[in-house]
C-alpha cells in the first residue's frame, strides 16, 4: 500500500452518538446555528465550503473555531494539521493556555512551551498513524503538573464531524484547510529547546509554576486547571475577544453556555482524565485565578512585549511553499523578502522553520558580480557552457552582491577602467595586435561586453527589487487595514467606555436613591416604634384602670411574648368582663324598672336605663313609702269592709279571726304587714316570726 494512501485507510464512516450530541449541546458548542455539520454517508471527510474537520473528543477538551493564534502557530511551526494531534495533546495545549492566561497572567509563551513540551511520533515501527500520529509530551526534566491523562482514548478517531470556520478577519486565526493525505514529516522544531536567553527570560515563570504546585495549603494541580476552564465555559483553544485574566464571569462575551451541573461536570472531568468514580473532583481551585474581579498585579509582564511570548502568526496557505519541493523534509522555507518587512515576532522560529532533521542546509555561495564574460576573473567561479568569451581581465574592482537573499542591494556598483587585455589568436605573435589603435579598440570592446553583462545583472536585481516593493506594498496595505481596524476597535472601545460611564452614573444614582429609601425607611421604623410604644402605654393605663375598678387581674395561659399583643389580650379580658357586667346590670335594672316606674316604658339602651335609676331622690325609699301607703289603704279598706273593730296589735295573728273572708284578706295583706308596722311606727320584737309577728 502506498504511503500516500495510508491516511485514507484510517478514515471510516463517522459514528457520532446521541450521547455525544447531548454533550456538545450542554457545552454550548452547537448553540450557534449551523455551527456543527454532521457527515451523512461518506467514509472519508469532504467538508462543505466554510467547514473544517474536527473530532468530538477535541471539542470537549477546549477546541472551537476560530482557533487560538497560539494553536495556529504551533500547527505551522510543527507542520501539522488538527487531525494529526491526539485528544491528550489537545488537552495539554488547553491546560497550558489556561495556566498562562489565568494563573501566570501572560499570553501563551513560546519559550516557556519549549522548556516544557516536545513532539514525538505516535505509533511503532510497524504502525504509522496519520490520524493522531503526533503526541505532545512533557519533557522529563520539566517540573510540570501531573495531569493524570488516560493512556488511550477509545474510539475517538471514529467520532469526527465538521465545524464551521467563522470568518475572523485574519487568516492566522483560521484552521488550515483539510488534507487527509498529507504525510507527517518530522521537523527540527519537534525537539526545539529554549535558548539560554529564552531560559533566562522564562525563569521567573518556571519559578511561579513551582510555587503554584508546592505552596502549602494552596497547591494547584492539573485537574484543578481542567475544572476551572470547564466551569468558566470558555474554550481555551478558541480565538477570544479577551484573555482569561479579563474574564468577567456569567456575563463574559466568550462564554459558550451557562454553568454545568455538578454531576455533568464531574462526569466530563472523569471522561477526559484517568480519574475513576472513587476519586474526588475538586469543586474549585485553591489558587484564585486572575480575572476582572481579581486583576493582574501592576508588575505583571505586559502582553506581547517579548519576542518569545507567543508564536508568530502562521502564514496563510497560499504563501506557504509546497512540501513536495523538499523530499520528505517536512519544511516550509519562508519567502525571500527584505529584512525590514519581517516581523520581530518571527525571529525565535526561524531556526525551526528552515530545515528538518532529514535535510542539510546548503549555504548560498558568495559570488561576485561579473562585469565581463564568463572568462573574466571572478571569485572562484567556473565557466558556464554556452556563455560568450572574452580575454580575462586583471585587477578588476567589482561590486560584491549580498551574501543572502535578504541582504539589501548595494547603492551603486564601482567600475574602473579595465586594463588592456592580452588577446592571443594563435601561438605566434601578430604585429597587428601591437598597433595602438587596435589595442584601444580591443579595450573598448571588452569594456562594452562587461557593461552589457553588468546591465543584465542590474536588470535582474531591479526586478527583484520591484518584487520586494510589491511585497512591501501588500504588507503596507495589510498594515493600513490593520490600522483602520484598530481605529474602529478604538472607537468601539471609547463607545463602550462612554456606555460604562453612563452605566456607572446610573448605578451611582440608584445608590443614592437606595440610600434615601433606606433613610426614609429607618425614619418610618423609628416613628412606628414610637407610635407602638405610645399605644402600649395607653393600653397599659386602661388595664390598670380596669384592675383598679374591678379588682380583677388576669394571667395569660399562652402569652405571645410581645408587649403590645399581650397588653391587648389583657384589655380584651377586661372588656369581656365589662360587657358581661353591663349585660347583668341591664337585666337586673329591666326587672326592677316596672316596680319603680310602673307607668313608664323601659329604655332600650343601658345608659338611658341607668340614668333612670341614677336620680337625686332615693327611689327605694320612695317605693317603700308608696307600698306602705298602699298597704295602709288596703288595711283600712279591709277593716272598713269587715265592719269590725280591730285590735291592731293582733293583726298579724290570723288564728284569732273567725270569719273566712277576713282571714283571706289578712293573708293577702300579710306580706305588707311589716311595712304597715313600720309606717305606723311600731317596732317588732327582737325575734320576729315571719308567720306570727309580735308587736
Amino acid at each position: 500500500m502506498a504511503a500516500a494512501d495510508l491516511g485514507a485507510v484510517e478514515w471510516e464512516r463517522s459514528k457520532v452518538t446521541n450521547q455525544d450530541l447531548n454533550l456538545l449541546k450542554k457545552l454550548g458548542i452547537t448553540k450557534k446555528p449551523k455551527a456543527v455539520c454532521f457527515p451523512s454517508e461518506e467514509s472519508y471527510p469532504a467538508p462543505p465550503m466554510g467547514y473544517r474537520v474536527s473530532f468530538v473528543d477535541h471539542l470537549i477538551r477546549g477546541l472551537s473555531a476560530p482557533i487560538h493564534p497560539f494553536l495556529r502557530g504551533l500547527l505551522f511551526v510543527y507542520g501539522l494539521q488538527l487531525h494529526h494531534l491526539t485528544p491528550n495533546s489537545i488537552l495539554h495545549i488547553s491546560i497550558f493556555i489556561t495556566l498562562c492566561e489565568a494563573f501566570l497572567g501572560v499570553s501563551p509563551n513560546w519559550a516557556l512551551w519549549k522548556r516544557i513540551f516536545f513532539c514525538r511520533r505516535n505509533g511503532s515501527h510497524n504502525v504509522a498513524y496519520n490520524i493522531g500520529g503526533v503526541v505532545i509530551s512533557i519533557r522529563s526534566t520539566a517540573n510540570y503538573f501531573d495531569v493524570k491523562l488516560p493512556d488511550s482514548v477509545q474510539g475517538w478517531r471514529k467520532r469526527w464531524l465538521y465545524i464551521r470556520e467563522e470568518n475572523h478577519g485574519c487568516a492566522e486565526d483560521n484552521i488550515p484547510p483539510f488534507d487527509g493525505d498529507e504525510k507527517i514529516l518530522r521537523r527540527r522544531s519537534w525537539d526545539a529547546e529554549a535558548t539560554e536567553e529564552e531560559r533566562a527570560s522564562t525563569e521567573a515563570l518556571m519559578t511561579r509554576i513551582r510555587e503554584l504546585q508546592n505552596t502549602r495549603g494552596k497547591e494547584l494541580s492539573g485537574i484543578q486547571i481542567i475544572v476551572y476552564f470547564l466551569k468558566s465555559r470558555v474554550q481555551p483553544l478558541q480565538a477570544r475577544k479577551f484573555p482569561l485574566w479579563k474574564y468577567t464571569g456569567d456575563e463574559d462575551v466568550d462564554r459558550l453556555s451557562t454553568d454545568l451541573e455538578v454531576k455533568d461536570l464531574e462526569k466530563l472531568v472523569r471522561k477526559i482524565t484517568s480519574l475513576s468514580k472513587k476519586d474526588s473532583i475538586p469543586s474549585s481551585c485553591r489558587v484564585k485565578p486572575y480575572s476582572a474581579a481579581h486583576a493582574l498585579p501592576k508588575d505583571a509582564a505586559s502582553e506581547g512585549t517579548a519576542s518569545a511570548q507567543s508564536p508568530p502568526l502562521a502564514v496563510s496557505p497560499k504563501n506557504k511553499r509546497k512540501r513536495d519541493d523538499v523530499e520528505d523534509s517536512g519544511t516550509s522555507k519562508p519567502e525571500e523578502a527584505d529584512p525590514s518587512s519581517q516581523k520581530a515576532a518571527y525571529d525565535p522560529y526561524l531556526g525551526t522553520l528552515i530545515s528538518s532533521d532529514e535535510e542539510e542546509e546548503v549555504p548560498t555561495a558568495d559570488v561576485a558580480a561579473r562585469t565581463s564574460t564568463s572568462h573574466t576573473l571572478v571569485a572562484s567561479e567556473t565557466p558556464v557552457e554556452g556563455e560568450e568569451t572574452s580575454p580575462p581581465r586583471q585587477n578588476v574592482d567589482t561590486a560584491t552582491p549580498p551574501s543572502s537573499p535578504r541582504a539589501p542591494l548595494s547603492k551603486r556598483a564601482r567600475t574602473e577602467i579595465i586594463p588592456e587585455p592580452t588577446l592571443q589568436l594563435s601561438s605566434s605573435s601578430n604585429p597587428l595586435l601591437e598597433d595602438p589603435l587596435i589595442k584601444d579598440l580591443l579595450r573598448i570592446g571588452t569594456q562594452f561586453v562587461g557593461y552589457r553583462e553588468y546591465a543584465s545583472k542590474a536588470e535582474e536585481k531591479l526586478a527583484e527589487a520591484n518584487e520586494r516593493a510589491n511585497t512591501l506594498a501588500q504588507q503596507l496595505e495589510q498594515s493600513e487595514k490593520a490600522r483602520k481596524k484598530a481605529e474602529l476597535d478604538a472607537v468601539g472601545a471609547r463607545a463602550e467606555a462612554d456606555k460604562a460611564k453612563a452605566d456607572a452614573a446610573g448605578v451611582e444614582d440608584l445608590r443614592k436613591k437606595l440610600h434615601d429609601a433606606e433613610t426614609s425607611l429607618s425614619e418610618h421604623i423609628t416613628a412606628q416604634s414610637a407610635r407602638e410604644e405610645a399605644i402600649l402605654k395607653r393600653i397599659r393605663t386602661q388595664n390598670r384602670r380596669f384592675v383598679a375598678r374591678t379588682a380583677q387581674e388576669y394571667e395569660l395561659e399562652d402569652p405571645d411574648n410581645d408587649p403590645l399583643l399581650d397588653a391587648v389580650s389583657f384589655l380584651e379580658f377586661h372588656g369581656t368582663e365589662a360587657r358581661e357586667g353591663i349585660d347583668e346590670a341591664k337585666a337586673g335594672l329591666l326587672r326592677l324598672f316596672p316596680y319603680f316606674f310602673p307607668k313608664k316604658e323601659a329604655p332600650a339602651t343601658f345608659l338611658n336605663l341607668a340614668k333612670c335609676f341614677n336620680t337625686p331622690e332615693d327611689l327605694g325609699l320612695k317605693m317603700r313609702h308608696e307600698n306602705q301607703k298602699v298597704a295602709v289603704e288596703s288595711t283600712v279598706a279591709l277593716v272598713a269592709d269587715s265592719q269590725q273593730t280591730i285590735d291592731w296589735t293582733k293583726v298579724g295573728d290570723t288564728d284569732q279571726i273567725e270569719q273566712l273572708k277576713w282571714r283571706s284578706l289578712v293573708k293577702a295583706a300579710k306580706p305588707n304587714t311589716k311595712k304597715i308596722l313600720a309606717y305606723l311606727g311600731v317596732k317588732p320584737a327582737s325575734t320576729p316570726s315571719s308567720s306570727r309577728p309580735e308587736v
